[in-house]
C-alpha cells in the first residue's frame, strides 16, 4: 500500500473515534453525579441520624466557670501576730497552723488559772477540815450536856434532905443551862461551816471549785487560739496579715478555698433549661487542660437567680424600644472526686459543658431541696487540759 492510501484511510478513520469519545464523556459525568448525589445523601442521613439519636438530647454552653466555698480565717481573740507561715497559693491541710499570736498574757491567765484551782482546793480542803472540826466540838458538847444532866437528875433526887444544899443544886442546873447554850453556839458554827462547803456536796462539784475549773479551761483555751489553724484541707487566697499587726477578734486575715470541694456554674439561656433535669450526666472540659481531660459530673440544681453579670431588667435598643433580654441563670453541675483529684481545679477556670438530657426521670431544675452539706469543723480537743485537771487533784485533794 503506497504512502498516500494509508493517509486516506486515516483521514477516513479519525471522525468514527471522536464519535466514541463523545459518547464515553456524558456517562462519566453522570456516573460522578450520581456518586457525588449518594455521598451527600449519605452525609444527611449521618446528620440526620446524629441529630435525632444524639444532638437532640445535648445541651451545652461555654459560658461556665469554676466555683467553690472561701473559707474566712478569722483570729477568736485580739492579739498580734508574731508568725505567718503561709502565703497566697500554698496548700495547706486542715489543722495546720496557719498564723501564731503573741501568747505571753495569754500564758500569765493560764497560770493564774492553774493557782486558782489549787488554791480553791486547798481552801475547800481547810473548809471541810473546819466543819469536820466544829462536828467533833458538837459532839463533845453533847456528851457534856448529858453528863451534867444527868448529875441534875442526881441532885435532884437528893434534894430536901441533908445530902445536898439549895445552893449546891442551882449550881448544877445553872451548869445545864449554860452547856444548853454553849451546845447551841457550837452547833451554829457546824452549820455555817456545812453551808460553805455544802451538805455532802464531793469536792468536783463545789461552787469554788467548779469556777476556778472553768477558768483554768477558759484560759487553756485562749492559749490554744494563739494558734490560728487551717479548718479545711485547700489553697491559700487574699492573705491580709503582716508580721507585728495588731488584729482584733473576727477581722479577716485570709481565705483558704478548699480545691476538692468545688463545683462548676454553667450559664443556659432560659431556652435550654426545659429539658434539663436534676441528676442528669454532664460532660466537661477545662481549658486549662483542653479536650484531653474529660470530666464527668452530674447536674445538682438551679441558682436561686441569675448571675450578678446579667441584669433583670429589660433593655432597650437605638430606637427607644423596649427588647426582650435573654437570659442565662447558672446550673450547678458537681464533679467526680477521683477525677478532681487526679486533675485538680481552680475556682474561676472556664469550662465547656455538655448536658446529656435523654434521661427525663429526674426533678426539675426548679424544684428545691432541702437536703443540706454538712459543713463542720474540728471540735476543740479538751484531753489535756482534762488530764491536767486531773494531776492538780490527784496532787492536791488527796
Amino acid at each position: 500500500m503506497s504512502e498516500q492510501t494509508q493517509k486516506v484511510e486515516a483521514i477516513q478513520e479519525a471522525p468514527a473515534t471522536d464519535n466514541h469519545a463523545e459518547q464515553r464523556i456524558p456517562a462519566n459525568r453522570k456516573r460522578k453525579l450520581i456518586g457525588l448525589t449518594l455521598i451527600f445523601l449519605i452525609i444527611a442521613m449521618a446528620f440526620l441520624l446524629m441529630y435525632f439519636l444524639v444532638w437532640q438530647h445535648e445541651e451545652s454552653t461555654d459560658d461556665a466557670y469554676v466555683n467553690g466555698h472561701l473559707v474566712q480565717i478569722t483570729p477568736q481573740i485580739t492579739g498580734t501576730v508574731q508568725t505567718v507561715n503561709v502565703d497566697d497559693t500554698q496548700t495547706v491541710k486542715a489543722g495546720q497552723v496557719l498564723v501564731s499570736l503573741d501568747d505571753s498574757d495569754m500564758q500569765l491567765a493560764f497560770e493564774r488559772a492553774h493557782h486558782d484551782l489549787i488554791t480553791a482546793i486547798r481552801q475547800n480542803k481547810q473548809q471541810t477540815a473546819q466543819s469536820a472540826q466544829a462536828r467533833a466540838q458538837v459532839i463533845a458538847q453533847q456528851a457534856q450536856l448529858k453528863r451534867l444532866q444527868a448529875d441534875l437528875r442526881r441532885r435532884e433526887s437528893l434534894a430536901g434532905t441533908d445530902a445536898i444544899s439549895a445552893e449546891e443544886l442551882n449550881h448544877a442546873r445553872d451548869a445545864v443551862v449554860e452547856a444548853q447554850a454553849q451546845l447551841k453556839a457550837i452547833q451554829g458554827q457546824e452549820t455555817a461551816a456545812q453551808a460553805v462547803i455544802g451538805n455532802n456536796v464531793p469536792l468536783r462539784q463545789q461552787p469554788s471549785v467548779m469556777t476556778a475549773i472553768s477558768r483554768l479551761k477558759s484560759a487553756w483555751l485562749d492559749l490554744q487560739r494563739t494558734k490560728i489553724k487551717a479548718p479545711v484541707d485547700g489553697q491559700i487566697a487574699k492573705r491580709n496579715v503582716q508580721l507585728g499587726q495588731k488584729v482584733a477578734t473576727g477581722s479577716p486575715l485570709m481565705a483558704v478555698v478548699p480545691l476538692s470541694n468545688v463545683w462548676v456554674d454553667a450559664n443556659f439561656k432560659e431556652s435550654q433549661l426545659a429539658k434539663i433535669r436534676i441528676g442528669q450526666p454532664v460532660k466537661i472540659t477545662a481549658d486549662v487542660y483542653g479536650s484531653k481531660v474529660t470530666y464527668h459530673g452530674k447536674v445538682a440544681g438551679l441558682s436561686a437567680g441569675t448571675g450578678a453579670a446579667f441584669s433583670l431588667l429589660p433593655a432597650q435598643n437605638a430606637t427607644g424600644n423596649w427588647i426582650k433580654v435573654v437570659q442565662r441563670v447558672p446550673v450547678r453541675i458537681t464533679l467526680d472526686p477521683k477525677e478532681l483529684a487526679a486533675h485538680p481545679l481552680r475556682v474561676g477556670l472556664s469550662m465547656d459543658v455538655e448536658v446529656n438530657t435523654r434521661d427525663q426521670n429526674g426533678q426539675d431544675l426548679t424544684a428545691v431541696s432541702n437536703v443540706g452539706s454538712a459543713d463542720e469543723m474540728t471540735p476543740v480537743d479538751w484531753t489535756p487540759i482534762n488530764e491536767m485537771i486531773e494531776q492538780i487533784f490527784a496532787q492536791y485533794a488527796s
